[in-house]
């Protein structure tokens, strides 16, 4: 990993390339990130910067991070990411991260937060199938079932497809292209879908394409 920045999503478009093929994008808010904190082999034992994204204000800030900011002598930030870089000795506490980071034609991964489902059933939550409609399903036809524990084994296998909290996960897509660049109003289009509702945090680092 070479390059990484935090952004914001800002939702889903498309945009027409040189022969007019339509490319279905979503749009980034990608910085500026500060580097809050670098991190050296022989303080931390590895090799890596903290970025901060978002302003917010003094009054919403605990103590420890304003100590924290205040050391860095940056402005409080409400998100904090931490990279570990190749080049990350490169980097210096103060330094700013846009979108011109990146470059159309890049290939990344993008990780974010899953929209929050709340509590689901196995149907929904596990594409399980329903019972049949006709006799001796009841009014339990989009339950779970049976789990056929009996006596033996007396209990639930680990892993069992069961009704439970949905949604609101980290979830990493890979592999993605960044299509264009807006340097001026640091905007990413990053080609497809990308995890997370709109405004919803995401991390943009570089990859090496699989086949």
């Amino acid at each position: 990993m070479t390059k990484a920045i935090i952004g914001r999503k800002i939702g889903m478009t498309q945009i027409f390339d040189e022969t007019g093929k339509v490319i279905p994008v979503t749009v980034v808010e990608a910085g500026p990130c500060v580097v809050v904190q670098k991190k050296t082999v022989d303080n931390d034992g590895y090799s890596a910067i903290q970025c901060g994204f978002g302003e917010i204000r003094e009054k919403l800030v605990s103590k420890p991070l304003k100590g924290h900011f205040t050391k860095a002598d940056v402005p409080y930030k409400r998100f904090l990411k931490e990279f570990r870089l190749d080049d990350a000795d490169n980097y210096n506490v103060g330094d700013v991260l846009k979108a011109d980071t990146f470059a159309a034609g890049d290939i990344v991964d993008v990780s974010g937060t899953s929209k929050g489902k709340g509590y689901q059933g196995t149907i929904k939550r596990n594409n399980n199938h329903r019972l049949k409609e006709t006799h001796g399903s009841g009014p339990v036809a989009r339950q779970a079932g049976s789990m056929g524990a009996c006596s033996s084994p007396s209990r639930i296998f680990k892993g069992k497809a069961l009704p439970g909290h949905m949604g609101a996960e980290k979830v990493t897509v890979q592999n993605l292209e960044i299509v264009k660049v807006d340097a001026e109003n640091n905007l990413i289009a990053v080609k497809g879908a990308i995890p997370g509702p709109k405004n919803g945090i995401v991390t943009i680092v570089d990859c090496v394409k699989k086949a």
